[in-house]
């Protein structure tokens, strides 16, 4: 047994401390790398993979999991209990907060503001996992541990949003990791954004699977009067403990209901994200999904299909033998493949976001009737965008406002 993690986590003395040994590795992809403390309690990732970006890796000796293991069962602890990983949190000190979004991508949207990068919900299919590794961390455990926060976001964001050169286009909070995020109560920088939003009436959408937005209710409630701001849930299944092991530090699917029906009660736009569908584990649900998305108040719903980039691949298949039955895991990963040309993952533009196949036309054809059974996606205005106006710097507003806001 053996795992490979970056060499810049750990100090000197940790060949000494833990047992690892340092070595070249040129294939990174052939390594499916265990944690070496062992599992982690309520953590999706059962596994730390080698960041792809570097060569230099820490190997971990089975013989000191072995170790580790002997010496908690001395002193009293279960040796295979999962261990308590405590989050880290790690200042950016970006000096811009709206970022473009690249031409290349398939995704409805140009802008995205990012508070966050990492995710404490650990939701194992996370496509954002691979982000990580452009900070020198791993897309495992280090994803849901190691997060990194914008703490100027708001302060940047008013110095950006008041520079003439923005043109008010439409904003999405966090398209990669989750805004209201455990972190989120005690930082609140996604809080300190849609303040600075809410001011100016900018057109903003987040997704969440936290009942954390509503402590933003009012400004969400701000935001929905002029059809400026949307909330979009993502909501993969109904099963609370299929939910609990997918994405173990998120609200529950019946408390995810539960937000849409208050963010719709108090009038904000609500949409939900089927996302990921998961062939031979989630697409049986669609039908129920879509009743209860729509008996919940939301007026709009889209689905993706499972993606694994890179080494979510080794992430999602360890999770399959860890929590679901050996034939059914086999028969999950078969309908992936089907659906992705015989690969798990096939990064084409026109097909990485929907797959194809028979799978992929049966949960679209799924997908329309019952759409348009509970009369979903009727309404798809966009977000209003000419209620914009600049915020001001410094509490002093402007003297002379420019063209576009007069």
């Amino acid at each position: 047994m053996s795992a490979v993690l970056s060499c810049r986590h750990f100090g000197v003395d940790s060949e000494y401390l833990f047992g690892y040994c340092f070595y070249m590795e040129q294939n990174p992809y052939e390594y499916r790398d265990a944690l070496p403390q062992g599992s982690a309690r309520r953590r999706g990732a059962g596994l730390n993979p080698g960041n792809r970006f570097e060569r230099q890796r820490v190997h971990v000796l089975g013989e000191a999991l072995d170790e580790q293991r002997a010496q908690r069962q001395q002193e009293g602890e279960a040796p295979d209990q999962p261990v308590r990983i405590p989050v880290q949190v790690f200042p950016d000190k970006t000096q811009h907060i709206i970022n473009r979004v690249s031409r290349t991508s398939d995704v409805p949207f140009d802008w995205t503001v990012n508070p966050y990068r990492g995710c404490e919900h650990g939701c194992i299919y996370c496509f954002a996992r691979p982000y990580h590794e452009y900070l020198g961390f791993s897309c495992g455990l280090d994803f849901e541990t190691k997060i990194v926060a914008k703490h100027d976001a708001p302060a940047l964001l008013r110095r950006e949003l008041a520079s003439p050169r923005w043109k008010g286009e439409p904003i999405v909070m966090s398209a990669s990791t989750d805004v209201y995020q455990p972190l989120e109560k005690e930082l609140e920088l996604a809080r300190g954004c849609l303040e600075v939003m809410a001011e100016a009436q900018q057109a903003v959408t987040t997704m969440t699977k936290s009942s954390l937005v509503l402590r933003d209710l009012d400004l969400w409630s701000k935001l929905g009067e002029v059809n400026a701001g949307r909330v979009t849930v993502t909501l993969v299944t109904l099963d609370s403990q299929l939910a609990q092991n997918l994405e173990p530090r998120a609200a529950a699917p019946a408390r995810r209901l539960a937000v849409i029906r208050e963010l719709a009660r108090a009038g904000v736009p609500v949409s939900v994200n089927i996302a990921p569908i998961i062939p031979g584990l989630t697409n049986q649900e669609l039908p129920a999904l879509l009743e209860a998305i729509a008996d919940a108040g939301a007026k709009r719903v889209a689905w993706v299909l499972l993606r694994l980039p890179y080494q979510i691949k080794d992430l999602f298949l360890d999770w399959l033998q860890r929590n679901v039955h050996p034939k059914r895991a086999e028969h999950v990963e078969s309908l992936i493949r089907g659906a992705r040309g015989g690969k798990l993952y096939d990064a084409k533009r026109e097909t990485r976001r929907r797959g194809q196949g028979n799978i992929v036309d049966q949960i679209r054809q799924m997908f329309d009737v019952f759409t348009r059974k509970y009369g979903l996606n009727r309404d798809v205005r966009p977000l209003n965008t000419r209620s914009f106006r600049r915020p001001s710097l410094h509490g002093q507003m402007d003297l002379f406002p420019s063209d576009d806001q007069a």
